[in-house]
């Protein structure tokens, strides 16, 4: 933490449970990123923390927290449960959106993984207003309903669709998680990109490989959080 960014452990109090988080904002920031993890993983993502770190050096504040409490997290189903994961998703982004830190801030999702399915079907439900959605190695064929009504014959939840700008990251040797990405690619009617991290498996932990994955995702992120 610099001199000129605010950053505080915090509980986040929902109706139906309390998760822990860690929220930092750059002072003067232009918007704040509220990370997705993926299964098995938490608010102490080495990669996410990577990214957020980076994201904080180019002025953007960052919410990184646990979608699940440590007992919940103990059951592999909820690890897997996307639509309990987006409902607590949203709930955070109406919770940060009440601190002062957030006051007026552009909001985007950065999700990995399962955390990308969240992200997605957050981003289209209409209470979250999120104005720009990164994706890394993510499973986004787990929120196709949202991204395209043909996809999927699973009903809408919230009944929308994702129209927020979505930059999809993929390493390019992770095959499958990268086809459905493209698909999703395709799919998409909003603003998007896909970007590969060429020779990259599903973890980016080749040299300069998540650095490639965080300056894109900052790119973005810049260009959309107004």
């Amino acid at each position: 933490m610099t001199a000129n960014e605010s950053s505080a452990v915090v509980d986040i109090e929902l109706p139906d449970v309390t998760l822990e988080g860690e929220l930092a904002v750059p002072a003067e920031s232009s918007g704040l990123v509220v990370f997705a993890h993926g299964s098995g993983s938490s608010r102490h993502s080495p990669r996410n923390n990577f990214v957020a770190e980076r994201l904080r050096e180019r002025g953007l504040g960052t919410l990184l927290f646990d979608l699940l409490t440590e007992r919940e997290d103990r059951a592999r189903e909820n690890r897997f449960d996307i639509p309990l994961l987006t409902d607590r998703l949203v709930a955070t982004t109406e919770w940060v959106r009440e601190r002062p830190e957030a006051s007026g801030l552009s909001i985007g999702y950065f999700g990995a993984s399962t955390g990308a399915a969240a992200a997605l079907r957050g981003a289209a439900r209409p209470e979250t207003e999120i104005d720009a959605v990164v994706s890394r190695g993510g499973r986004v064929d787990m929120a196709a309903e949202v991204v395209d009504g043909e996809a999927s014959e699973t009903p809408r939840e919230g009944g929308g669709t994702v129209d927020a700008p979505t930059l999809l990251i993929v390493g390019g040797e992770d095959e499958s998680v990268l086809k459905l990405n493209r698909e999703i690619h395709e799919a998409l009617s909003c603003e998007r990109d896909l970007r590969i991290v060429e020779g990259a498996g599903h973890l980016f932990e080749g040299e300069g490989e998540l650095e490639a994955v965080a300056d894109h995702a900052a790119d973005w992120f810049a260009a959309h959080l107004e």
